[in-house]
């Protein structure tokens, strides 16, 4: 079976699966600390009642079998639990049997996750960790020989993920085209980071340096991972190099990271070899068996690739969509269209309302608030609740389902969501009254950080809700 292993990517096996895990680790860790209040059964968008309409075949979920708080908890501690076996190399040690069973596992239990996650599990990164975490399962532990099939299969979703987000920027805002999208990006995207104010700052010409980079990795050094090495790794290298770029520029949750991961697999072995120390066992096995298994895996990748691969090839190319309810071929993308305004709901409470109110602000943890806090590093974790904040200051749309419950748990100073974020006014007292502001932020220019030392400067827009008690909010929620 010798055409069916590649020993030649033992190295770049070893570093996907020890990246995978630790994202794996991650993302189980964000479910643990968040699900009870956005999902749990008193949480923001409950399970069990999503739960009543989403059959078994529209969202595949062990919860459809129980549900609890603590179930869900314990789903979590056992995927952090494999996880970190599989980021320690105990995967690695056991037989193929146990391997594939060990990464089966952390998908369902993911799997089942975002399938009830609603709306806060509904971006790319969320499919992208499902369908590479899918593939590991065929990839097999160190000491059998990396399948040449499965090998290619990591390729092939890195050509779609980058090909695909290359696409919809060409495909949608004008300002990819003329090159000048980065001169807004960096203020405007979701969550900034410490350096994005830096990055913002960059010269007219090197913002538009960025995107032509960006332009020629995503667009024509991609189909370099189609080559035979060392073409390949080279072309992996620069992806490596602009995911890098992209990590260190904003908070993108592990889109970044595995994206970076799944770019080493493709790395000649030789080269990852002579930087890593890495002991590669003498014999490595290729049982029949596993040989039949993942023949089979590329059939059916092979079969539901034609769904995105017609959306890749499509005018209307959706971004980040799943054609299969068990996320194994998936379509990608992300920021077809820039914001060049950026506007931010700032929560307020009073414990006194009238005419008189002082009004205190809710701080998130990741999202801008206070104009001199300088914006933090959260990725790869994941803050959901801050995230769609900002989504909804795009449109309340985005809020109908959760905003106004959130509220609500505000005004009843619940424990699990005031976890979510970094201070609140009031303590574990119940205020009186929250109401919900527009304020328009922008980056200080130069001048301004060095006189006021502020990172933001903010203008009041409008008020986006009123003044709202506990009574207004449940009479509301009816």
């Amino acid at each position: 079976m010798d055409w069916f292993a590649d020993p030649g990517t033992w190295a770049g096996r070893w570093v996907f699966t020890r990246g995978l895990a630790l994202v794996y680790l991650i993302a189980f860790v964000a479910a643990l600390r968040q699900g009870r209040a956005l999902l749990g059964t008193d949480g923001l968008t409950p399970v069990p009642r999503y739960l009543e309409w989403a059959s078994w075949k529209r969202a595949p979920s062990l919860f459809h079998l129980h549900w609890s708080d603590r179930f869900f908890a314990g789903c979590c501690w056992t995927g952090i639990g494999l996880s970190l076996a599989a980021l320690g190399g105990l995967a690695d040690r056991l037989p193929l049997a146990g391997w594939m069973a060990l990464w089966a596992v952390l998908w369902a239990l993911y799997l089942s996750i975002v399938n009830v996650g609603q709306i806060w599990y509904g971006f790319g990164w969320e499919s992208l960790l499902l369908e590479a975490g899918f593939l590991a399962v065929f990839l097999g532990p160190a000491h059998v020989a990396p399948p040449t099939l499965g090998m290619w299969l990591l390729r092939w979703l890195l050509f779609r993920l980058e090909f695909g987000a290359g696409l919809i920027k060409m495909r949608g805002d004008r300002c990819w085209r003329d090159l000048t999208c980065l001169s807004w990006h960096h203020e405007t995207q979701p969550m900034p980071n410490p350096l994005s104010w830096s990055f913002h700052r960059l010269s007219p010409r090197l913002h538009r340096v960025e995107t032509l980079a960006n332009h020629v990795t995503q667009l024509v050094v991609v189909f370099g991972l189609l080559a035979p090495q060392p073409i390949a790794g080279v072309a992996a290298l620069v992806i490596v190099v602009t995911q890098g770029y992209l990590l260190i520029s904003g908070n993108f949750a592990w889109l970044n990271a595995l994206t970076l991961v799944l770019a080493l697999s493709v790395v000649d072995g030789r080269w990852l070899a002579a930087v890593l120390p890495l002991d590669r066992p003498d014999q490595l096995s290729s049982p029949t068996w596993f040989v039949a298994v993942v023949i089979g895996l590329t059939v059916l990748v092979a079969a539901l690739s034609v769904a995105p691969v017609r959306n890749l090839l499509s005018p209307a190319q959706r971004m980040n969509t799943s054609f299969d309810p068990l996320r194994l071929v998936n379509s990608y993308g992300a920021f077809g269209s820039v914001t060049k305004v950026r506007r931010e709901l700032v929560v307020e409470a009073t414990d006194a309302p009238g005419p008189d109110a002082v009004w205190r602000e809710y701080e998130f943890r990741g999202k801008p608030g206070d104009v001199h806090r300088r914006p933090p590093q959260w990725a790869p974790y994941h803050l959901r609740l801050d995230w769609l904040m900002w989504f909804v200051a795009l449109s309340p749309a985005y809020g109908r389902a959760w905003l106004l419950p959130f509220l609500g748990k505000l005004l009843a100073a619940d424990p699990a969501t005031l976890r979510l974020l970094r201070s609140v006014p009031f303590g574990t007292d119940r205020p009186a009254a929250v109401r919900v502001l527009v304020y328009r932020y922008r980056f200080t220019t130069r001048q301004e950080r060095r006189e006021t030392r502020a990172w933001w400067h903010r203008t009041y827009e409008r008020e986006m809700v009123a003044p709202l008690t506990a009574d207004d909010v449940r009479t509301r929620v009816r």
